[in-house]
């Protein structure tokens, strides 16, 4: 079956996170809220298997698993808690988003810096500007005092 808009999370145009992947837990909350906190399940706890998830490539769970292992448990599952409003519709969107944004941020390969080195004229030059400046001191100091 092929994740539908509907069924995943898309992370990149790659990478979709099929729902089914994710256990969704609800609890109750703290915080403000008076009575009701106390009787709704509204904190949401999102938990998704990056170890043995197929929504990623060999490549991709490696880069995750390295990027995200601070966050990760001991089985390499990710858990996000979102306890923002008093909705659990709403915390669970959050969630969810808080867990595409993170897994964006993780998969993102950073660009390799090339070394390069300045051309015979931009070394001349500054040489350049470095004799004209000690000139300019130069000037500046009383006759004599060399």
């Amino acid at each position: 079956m092929t994740p539908t808009a509907d069924d995943a999370l898309v992370v990149t145009p790659s990478v979709t996170i099929p729902r089914h992947e994710l256990v969704v837990r609800a609890t109750r909350a703290g915080g403000p809220g008076g009575q009701h906190v106390n009787t709704s399940s509204t904190r949401i706890e999102l938990t998704w298997d990056v170890a043995g998830s197929a929504a990623l490539t060999g490549a991709q769970r490696a880069r995750v698993l390295e990027r995200l292992a601070s966050r990760l448990d001991g089985d390499g599952r990710l858990r996000l808690v979102a306890a923002d409003t008093r909705s659990q519709a709403q915390n669970r969107t959050l969630a969810e988003r808080r867990l595409v944004a993170l897994v964006a941020r993780a998969l993102v390969v950073p660009k390799v810096r090339r070394a390069t080195t300045p051309s015979r004229a931009q070394r001349a030059e500054r040489l350049a500007e470095k004799r004209r400046q000690g000139e300019k001191k130069a000037a500046r100091r009383r006759p004599g005092d060399d």
